[in-house]
């Protein structure tokens, strides 16, 4: 069984398959078809699209479209259960959302927000879903992407009943403190309202839609090309935010990209001589010290260096693909068995090569 578990994990690392040995798993919900406020018409749609989405990219989603308060606790808890398993756990919520005394709330479509008390019955604090993807997960991944600064009536007449105390219901959400491997993205910055969309997904989603599945962009990079987009779009009325304790990159899609940046900038770098290029460090075996230079992948060599980057890839040709387009990339190695297998780790310095059957290796001339 064991070897039948191996050769499985070594078919997914050889088809390119987006997983690999990372465990996915996300959390999408869409409330749109509220009881007591008026509909809003996109959420459902951009949970449907962004839950599409994700299961292209490798996840497991559980998702849940126009739910009551008793449905979205079960749907956390499904969600839960998952997670000590994961490597990267993602929330999506759009719908409506409300601060009270600095805290979010995520709310169900039955929810009734008549009295201050009501708050913690009929709603669901994001807290308290943030603490559930950080138990026992240290060193992993978390992702929460909120489309829930819309403006909401449901808080407008919270802070009517509330009186004098309604200074404590803040317009739009509340900064959420961010675990350590945590990214968190909202529609639109701390304290303002985001739009809903005259189309068929809001501003913010349409543009993570569009930029989600292009490959080689890291988390961060994927919410820069998000938010140029949304503040164009919007004339400068939204502009999505974010922060972030990751701890290690994350792709949605691994991959090499950038590649007219990265020729822009070989153009203008000037190559050294060669007799100024530096000698590459000889493999280490017990008999010997071979030396090599090399373009071209090695079996069983683990390169040790200045490691810059280090991400899931789903074959040694994409992780060789990541360093040719990086000008500063002297190696690169990817794994090949576990724990290491699917790592690929990028080095603009290489110091040392060693003979290690559980990695494949390459290291480049500077150009």
């Amino acid at each position: 069984m064991i070897r039948l578990a191996l050769a499985g994990l070594m078919l997914l690392a050889s088809s390119g398959a987006p997983v690999l040995a990372e465990v996915r798993v996300a959390l999408v919900i869409g409330n749109s078809a509220y009881v007591n406020a008026p509909a809003l018409p996109n959420p459902k749609n951009d949970a449907s699209a962004i839950s599409t989405s994700l299961k292209a990219r490798g996840f497991d989603v559980v998702e849940a479209m126009n739910v009551s308060k008793a449905a979205m606790d079960g749907v956390v808890k499904q969600f839960a259960d998952k997670l000590p398993n994961a490597d990267v756990a993602l929330l999506f919520y759009a719908g409506h959302g409300i601060q009270v005394g600095l805290q979010n709330y995520l709310v169900p479509v039955d929810a009734k927000l008549d009295r201050e008390r009501d708050v913690d019955f009929e709603a669901v604090k994001l807290e308290f879903i943030l603490r559930q993807m950080e138990i026992n997960r240290d060193g992993k991944t978390s992702i929460v992407i909120l489309d829930a600064c819309r403006d909401n009536p449901l808080a407008r007449n919270l802070a009517r009943s509330m009186g004098t105390r309604s200074t404590s219901i803040g317009r739009g959400l509340a900064t959420a403190p961010a675990g350590l491997g945590t990214f968190i993205a909202y529609a639109t910055q701390p304290g303002n309202v985001a739009l809903d969309g005259t189309g068929g997904n809001s501003p913010f989603t349409a543009a993570l839609l569009k930029h989600m599945p292009l490959p080689g962009r890291n988390l961060p990079a994927v919410f820069i090309e998000v938010r140029k987009d949304v503040v164009a779009i919007t004339n400068g009325q939204q502009v999505p935010w974010d922060h972030s304790a990751l701890t290690s990159d994350f792709y949605f899609v691994p991959g090499a990209s950038g590649a007219s940046t990265t020729a822009t900038r070989a153009a203008e770098t000037p190559s050294p001589s060669p007799t100024a290029e530096a000698e590459v460090p000889p493999i280490q075996r017990k008999a010997d010290l071979v030396r090599a230079v090399t373009t071209t992948l090695e079996e069983n060599v683990r390169l040790e260096g200045r490691v810059i980057s280090s991400s899931r890839q789903p074959n040694p040709q994409a992780c060789r693909e990541l360093c040719e387009a990086d000008i500063t990339c002297r190696g690169y190695q990817h794994g090949r068995k576990i724990p290491v297998m699917g790592r690929c780790e990028i080095l603009d310095r290489v110091d040392s090569r060693f003979e290690d059957r559980a990695w494949r290796s390459g290291v480049r001339s500077r150009m």
